[in-house]
């Protein structure tokens, strides 16, 4: 049976822990407030309606395709086209090449910082096997110019961050319905998660700090997971709303 992943793919390992995709969401979460061409994801409603809703999705559709086979992956990949195409349609424009572009450099960046943080660091060729994968998605959905390799995405990527992102009335609105969302504390814990995560320029376009009080914890995080109080630790720190979806993100067969 054909895998759209392989199943010893470091891509598996990476979106089968909720802990890793929880950070891959938490640098999302930065970016998509403050991508020049947020104001596509506020057209339809859903985005400060319901932001972590919207956010599961994306991550919920990447996770789909990472564990599917090849032929239903496929499928899944072409229904995120269709609906993009959908809603260009009701809005009589084409949402730009560099946004499509701009997410799945997300998912590729986030995707290896968050296992360095909370696992290890990545050689070269782990990281191109994640820059390939998703390198596969984005010609699938007609992604165009996408980087050949890892390398040469590193560089496009910073380009990117420099040229698409901006704080904005939208980041401002975004950041005010991740506070109602969340609530005080988990909004906290949000803004540690992003600061430890995000590349430096986009903590820098939302006037972040350097430092993230989060990065001591690290270890006790593990510490804490090596007996088994993580789950005890995401119950009391996340949502209660999306605890099952928060539970999906394990993969037993990652």
């Amino acid at each position: 049976m054909a895998y759209f992943v392989d199943k010893n793919s470091i891509v598996r390992e990476i979106w089968g822990k909720s802990d890793t995709i929880l950070l891959v969401f938490a640098g999302a979460s930065a970016e998509f407030a403050l991508n020049k061409a947020v104001d596509w994801l506020y057209f339809t409603g859903q985005l400060p309606k319901d932001p972590l809703g919207r956010l599961f999705s994306t991550v919920s559709y990447a996770r789909k395709i990472v564990f599917s086979e090849k032929e239903k992956a496929h499928k899944a990949i072409d229904t995120i086209t269709n609906i993009h195409h959908a809603i260009e349609q009701q809005r009589g424009q084409a949402i730009p090449n560099w946004a499509y572009k701009d997410v799945l450099f997300m998912l590729i960046d986030y995707s290896i910082r968050s296992f360095e943080i909370l696992e290890r660091p990545l050689d070269i060729l782990e990281k191109e096997e994640v820059y390939k994968v998703f390198y596969k998605v984005g010609k699938r959905m007609n992604i165009q110019e996408l980087p050949k390799d890892y390398v040469h995405f590193k560089h496009m990527r910073s380009l990117h961050i420099a040229e698409n992102l901006h704080n904005s009335s939208y980041t401002k609105d975004l950041y005010k319905q991740y506070r109602k969302h969340l609530g005080f504390m988990r909004y906290k814990l949000l803004l540690e998660s992003q600061r430890l995560i995000c590349p430096k320029m986009v903590n820098a376009y939302l006037n972040k700090r350097k430092a993230s009080l989060l990065r001591p914890l690290i270890y006790l995080y593990k510490l804490c997971r090596s007996i088994r109080l993580d789950a005890l630790l995401k119950n009391m720190l996340l949502p209660s709303n999306y605890k099952k979806e928060i539970k999906s993100l394990n993969h037993i067969n990652a």
